[in-house]
């Protein structure tokens, strides 16, 4: 009597054995382009070309078609700076900056920054601004600042414009000056750079510098909180809460509230311990509400902090 095959194993009905299949989509993973392209920047890297080290450690940072490995990016960056390529040494500083995979030294990466930012990377420029404005590993400099903000701005690295508009707004180490940080954010806005966008979002908001525009603004913010900004999500929270250039939507507001307080922002945190508090949006809940205000607190918010004090 022939022997009776079932479903899964019958070769005549098309069936495969799961070590077959797996086997199949690994051959097809292992022939895309991106995965023949990380090989041959690994073996560019191994063989000493200094710009493949570097592009082969953006891959292994972000593990783009590789198993994503940073202590192996850093490598990868370091061969890359040490060979003269300047966004190599960009990229390390800032992983020295985060202490990812080595331990935190801010110091370092100042130097490293200003090796990228000499070497022509303007992303180095930067972040050797960014350090210099807060006056973390090296000497608070705020007119420093502007100046390699400018310059990177200047270079193409729009983030340093985007920069340079908030140091205008705020007055700091340029002249106040509303007007002219507008077509900074906005250079930078047009480059999707959500620091940008926000920024010239808030001006439109207030009709500061700009002609107030509160559809504009809602419209900038939600690009930004779209592309996972913490800020641009806040601003939009802010907007759908006051009825601002949106139909007025607590409970939208609480979400991106509650969104961009996920993602480390303080403010968020705070506003959203108020609409629990309140119950708008969100069923009312002082206890969560407390707990939203501690985390603001911890986040760095100082107006949190007195409400938690003897609790």
């Amino acid at each position: 009597m022939p022997r009776r095959y079932s479903p899964a194993e019958n070769p005549r009905r098309g069936a495969r054995r799961p070590e077959l299949i797996l086997a199949v989509a690994l051959a097809l993973a292992g022939c895309h382009t991106g995965n023949e392209e990380a090989k041959q920047l690994r073996d560019a890297c191994a063989a000493g070309t200094t710009a493949a080290c570097n592009d082969f450690g953006q891959r292994l940072l972000t593990g783009r078609y590789l198993l994503r490995d940073e202590a192996g990016a850093a490598r990868a960056f370091e061969t890359a700076c040490t060979g003269g390529v300047g966004a190599g040494c960009a990229s390390l500083g800032v992983i020295y900056q985060t202490g990812r995979e080595v331990k935190r030294d801010s110091a370092r990466a100042s130097a490293l920054f200003r090796q990228a930012c000499d070497g022509g990377a303007m992303e180095g420029c930067t972040h050797l601004g960014l350090l210099h404005r807060a006056g973390a590993g090296v000497a608070r400099d705020v007119g420093l600042a502007a100046g390699l903000f400018r310059q990177a701005c200047d270079g193409g690295h729009l983030v340093g414009c985007a920069n340079l508009g908030v140091l205008h707004l705020a007055g700091e180490g340029v002249p106040s000056d509303s007007s002219a940080a507008a077509p900074l954010f906005r250079r930078a806005c047009d480059a999707k750079e959500s620091l940008g966008c926000v920024g010239l979002g808030r001006l439109h908001a207030s009709g500061n510098g700009v002609e107030k525009n509160d559809s504009l603004a809602f419209a900038l913010f939600k690009g930004a909180c779209d592309g996972r900004d913490a800020a641009g999500c806040f601003e939009l929270a802010v907007l759908h809460e006051l009825g601002q250039g949106t139909p007025q939507n607590y409970f939208e507001a609480a979400q991106l509230y509650e969104r961009a307080c996920e993602n480390r922002h303080a403010e968020a945190c705070y506003n959203l311990a108020g609409l629990y508090q309140r119950g708008a949006g969100v069923f009312r809940q002082p206890g969560q509400a407390m707990v939203f205000t501690r985390r603001a607190c911890d986040l760095g918010h100082a107006p949190a902090c007195p409400k938690i004090k003897g609790t």
